[in-house]
Parts: C-alpha cells; structure tokens; sequence
C-alpha cells in the first residue's frame, strides 16, 4: 500500500471518527437542554427556550411546551413559551391547513 492510500484512509477514519463524537455531543446537548427547561435558573430556562424556539414541530415538543407553559412562574417566559407553541402548532398542522 502506497503513502497516499494511507493517509487518505487515516483522514476518511479521523473524519468518520469526529462525526461520531460531534453527533454524540449535540444529542447530548439537545437532551440536557430539554431538562434544563425545568431548572430552577431562570437564565438555563431562559436558554432552554432559545433552543426549543429552533426545534422541529413535534407532538412531544408541542406537549412539553405546554407543561412548561403551565409550571412557568415568571410571566415572560411563559408569554415565549406560548408563542413557540403557536409556531409548532402551525408547523405541525403544515402549510395546507394553517393558511387563512
């Protein structure tokens, strides 16, 4: 096996290898931002909605939403909260029936 068949092999495994873990890390992350949505800090909260704002339309998205909806104690946070929920709803309905 020649030098340039090597290296080309070691950087598609390094490169496989970074993907895994990248992909390893940001499902961690999405899963410690869904818990922190019911921390006690009002500024992980606060970050935990900046993340589901950007999250895909999902029945489980939609209902925990609305959990937090109803436990929030702070009025604006629970104002951003039901304008995420409006938005998923209407992603999740699809552009066919949510027009006028």
């Amino acid at each position: 096996m020649d030098t340039k068949t090597r290296n080309t092999g070691i950087a598609v495994l390094a490169a496989a290898a970074a993907g895994a873990v990248a992909a390893w890390v940001i499902r961690d992350q999405m899963k410690r931002h869904s818990r922190d949505l019911f921390s006690h800090s009002f500024l992980r909260r606060l970050a935990a909605l900046g993340y589901m704002a950007k999250a895909e339309a999902s029945v489980d998205h939609i209902n925990l939403m609305k959990d937090f909806v109803a436990w929030e104690p702070r009025k604006a946070l629970r104002r951003r909260a039901l304008a995420i929920v409006e938005r998923m709803e209407r992603d999740a309905m699809g552009p066919a029936l949510s027009a006028p």
